[in-house]
């Protein structure tokens, strides 16, 4: 299975060596504009925080952070930033992606925002899932019917 191959912080970080080689190697579509460095460093705090909030809330439900075993949690977080989104975590790490694109200035860079969202959501989320579903039956599905996957 490709999640097992290439885990999240993995895909972020080929996501942001691809933002990088597409504003060296076609560096006449890079953008220059000023505000772009703003929007970069505004993204990566708005990452930083949520995932941070994130580890927060599971280290203090004594609960597994690793993306590679959903299958051990011990504990369903629903509280905090779990409350809004039931992924905070990858959509911190879509931020900080979208923050690189923002900060080298690379139109394209959002193509790979994308595809970094369409990988998680299906390779690991999915994955996620179904195994929180096995582990908490009707509570995980009670959560999964009134927050969103994603935001």
């Amino acid at each position: 299975m490709l999640s097992l191959l290439i885990p999240p912080p993995v895909a972020l970080l080929i996501g942001v060596a691809l933002i990088y080689a597409l504003a060296t190697f076609w560096p006449g579509a890079t953008l220059d504009w000023t505000w772009l460095t703003m929007a970069a460093w505004a993204l990566f705090v708005a990452g930083g925080a949520l995932m941070l909030a994130a580890v927060v809330a599971l280290a203090q439900a004594h609960t597994t952070i690793n993306p590679i075993h959903p299958e051990r949690t011990q504990h369903l977080v629903t509280s905090g930033i779990y409350r809004v989104s039931r992924n905070p975590i990858y959509l911190g790490d879509a931020l900080l992606l979208a923050g690189a694109a923002c900060w080298f200035g690379h139109p394209a860079g959002l193509l790979v925002v994308v595809g970094f969202v369409w990988f998680i959501d299906r390779f690991q989320i999915r994955r996620e899932e179904h195994a929180l579903t096995r582990r908490f039956g009707k509570g995980y599905s009670a959560y999964r019917a009134h927050t969103r996957r994603w935001i």
